[in-house]
C-alpha cells in the first residue's frame, strides 16, 4: 500500500514532505519567482523530485519566457491553459492562446514568451531519463525576442548567468489567475 505524503508549509506554501501520494490545491502549493523568467508551482519538492514525470504550472506576464531557447534529450509537453504566448521553436515564431497543446519530441528547440495584455499559464510536463542532457543552441531569432545565449552551451549556469535569484513567492497578479 501507498502512503499518503505529508504536506510541510514553505514560505510561499505546501511542499510534499515524503514520498506517497499526495493531493494539493494550485492556491495552496509553493511558487517560485523570476522577474525575467515568470513564476512556477512545480508541485513537488527539490529535494523529492518526482523520479519520472516532471510537472510545472508556469506563469509569464508579456515579454517573460520560461527560460532560455533550448533542447533536451527528454520528451516534453505544454498546454496553453490561460492567456497568449509567443512560441519559438525550431527556428519558427507561431502566436498560442488558451487550450493549445504543444508535443516536443526529444531534442526539439523551444521556449514560451509571455504575450499579449495579460498573464499566460501553461502547464508544462516532461519526461525524465539518467541522461537529462539540455543544450542552449545559437539562434537568431531567440536573441531577438531576448531568450537566446550568445554561445551555444550545454551550461545551465552559463546560460542563465544574468536570470536573477528566484523568490519563493507567487506571481503577480494573483487575484487574477484562472485559480484566485
Amino acid at each position: 500500500m501507498i502512503k499518503e505524503a505529508k504536506l510541510e508549509a514553505a514560505p510561499s506554501g505546501l511542499l510534499p514532505a515524503g514520498e506517497g501520494w499526495f493531493v494539493v490545491n494550485v492556491r495552496d502549493a509553493a511558487w517560485t519567482t523570476n522577474d525575467r523568467h515568470g513564476s512556477g508551482c512545480r508541485f513537488e519538492n527539490a529535494n523529492l523530485p518526482f523520479p519520472e514525470l516532471g510537472f510545472i504550472l508556469r506563469v509569464l506576464g508579456p515579454g517573460q519566457a520560461n527560460g532560455m531557447y533550448h533542447r533536451e534529450s527528454n520528451q516534453e509537453d505544454f498546454l496553453v491553459v490561460a492567456g497568449k504566448c509567443r512560441l519559438l521553436v525550431e527556428g519558427q515564431e507561431r502566436e498560442l492562446e488558451a487550450w493549445d497543446f504543444l508535443h516536443c519530441p526529444p531534442n526539439t528547440e523551444h521556449i514560451f514568451v509571455g504575450a499579449g495584455n495579460g498573464p499566460c499559464v501553461i502547464l508544462m510536463a516532461g519526461s525524465r531519463d539518467s541522461s537529462g542532457d539540455i543544450f542552449y543552441p545559437l539562434s537568431a531569432l531567440a536573441r531577438r525576442h531576448g531568450v537566446g545565449v550568445e554561445k551555444g552551451t550545454d551550461s545551465p549556469s552559463e546560460a542563465y548567468a544574468d536570470a536573477g535569484p528566484f523568490r519563493d513567492e507567487r506571481p503577480a497578479g494573483w487575484d487574477e489567475l484562472p485559480w484566485a
